[in-house]
């Protein structure tokens, strides 16, 4: 027995005493069974081809789904999307890398926006959508996007609003984790999004945001106390229309959407609240004017607020307030002051002050009310309502005490 040349013995091979058989006289039926599937297996691949040719391109959204969906490239789950934002995010304040971490950011956003909302060809996943939400409550994805709105690309941001909102409206075991997470331990976000306004790139994205959270009492009640609540009220009048246009729908769907706890809101801070309000109705700007005396129309005739509503037509203040309103030069802004004077006619338990003008501005009134937009013919409740206001104001009598100065 010898070696080879590596120092290995060297065995002999074994004796065969039956000489080996082909393998076609071994697996003849095997072999004929494969030709068979290789037959069938490019039968199918020629349908297949077929088929897809008749099919139209993927758009981009879809192609896009279609490369998350098989893991193509570096994004295996959708999950990892969320963490390549946050990282991405937290190199948006260094100039060196910035331009890149917006278009990776930007990127990752959309993928999350894509598998959030669904194509027109698949609807999403929910362990897809499930694993977005998690990962996101895990990294406090929402705080940062709200701070990052301003340092995003315009196209990311709207991807940003939309992934948003996705996640607020995400519910779990019949809870919204994103909004009871916000609320009970990220409430500065709320306030990051209301001080967006005041950047012109951010703006109307913010104010989509905070319009949906403004749908969950909790996030609202988060806005109503906090600080930057009073800053919409230079929001609604400054700046471009569309911004402040923008900013009045926030704040009507904030002091609108949660009755009770905006009546609370109100009592609270009535003082406050109704200084800056009055400024609005006093506003040279007429979009302005003429929402803030509409929008306070719908608040004081809500019966949730009641107690408001009794509060503000006791002050004669408000009342001259209003009858100026009705000389307004813009027959909308009279109209929508028609609604809030009726409420001070109407009311059964007038305050004296406030009885007291009534009566010093009767004749006026009893002479302006009937020309009062009589091309509204066709308005059946707002010409019963002006002949009801008449007769209480024709019925309040002439003045029974001497009052200062000129009539309104």
């Amino acid at each position: 027995m010898g070696t080879d040349g590596l120092g290995v013995v060297a065995r002999p091979l074994p004796q065969q005493s039956q000489p080996v058989l082909g393998i076609r006289e071994l697996h003849a039926p095997l072999l004929l069974l494969l030709a068979q599937l290789g037959r069938a297996l490019v039968a199918a691949d020629a349908l297949l081809v077929s088929r897809l040719a008749e099919r139209p391109p993927p758009t981009a959204d879809s192609a896009a789904s279609m490369s998350f969906l098989f893991g193509r490239g570096k994004e295996k789950e959708p999950a990892d999307a969320v963490r390549r934002v946050k990282e991405n995010i937290l190199k948006l304040d260094n100039p060196i890398v910035r331009k890149s971490a917006q278009e990776e950011a930007g990127k990752h956003l959309r993928l999350i926006r894509i598998e959030l909302q669904g194509t027109q060809e698949a609807e999403p996943s929910p362990e897809k959508v499930y694993g977005i939400a998690q990962e996101a409550f895990n990294l406090e994805l929402l705080p940062y996007l709200a701070a990052a709105l301003p340092k995003l690309d315009f196209e990311a941001r709207k991807d940003a609003t939309t992934v948003f909102n996705c996640l607020l409206r995400y519910t779990y075991n019949n809870a919204q984790p994103c909004v009871l997470y916000i609320a009970s331990s990220r409430p500065d976000t709320v306030t990051t999004l209301v001080t967006a306004y005041a950047n012109s790139d951010t703006a109307t994205n913010s104010g989509t945001i905070l319009r949906e959270a403004f749908k969950y009492e909790s996030l609202a009640r988060v806005a109503l106390y906090d600080q930057s609540f009073w800053d919409f009220f230079t929001y609604v009048q400054g700046g471009r229309f569309d911004i402040s246009s923008d900013a009045f729908a926030t704040f009507k769907e904030l002091l609108t959407r949660h009755k009770v706890i905006v009546a609370e809101f109100l009592a609270a801070n009535y003082d406050e609240f109704f200084t800056q309000y009055n400024a609005l109705l006093n506003s040279e700007n007429y979009i302005t004017k003429r929402q803030s005396i509409k929008l306070l129309g719908e608040i004081l005739l809500d019966r949730a607020n009641y107690n408001i509503m009794t509060a503000y037509v006791d002050s004669p203040d408000h009342l001259k307030l209003c009858m100026n309103l009705l000389r307004d030069k813009s027959k909308n802004v009279q109209y929508e002051a028609f609604h809030v004077f009726k409420v001070f006619v109407a009311n059964p338990k007038k305050s004296k002050p406030v009885e007291g003008l009534l009566i010093k501005n009767r004749e006026q009134l009893l002479r302006f009310l009937p020309k009062f937009h009589e091309d509204r013919k066709d308005d059946e409740q707002f010409t019963d309502e002006k002949a009801f206001l008449l007769k209480q104001i024709e019925a309040l009598g002439p003045q029974q005490f001497p009052m200062q100065g000129q009539p309104i």
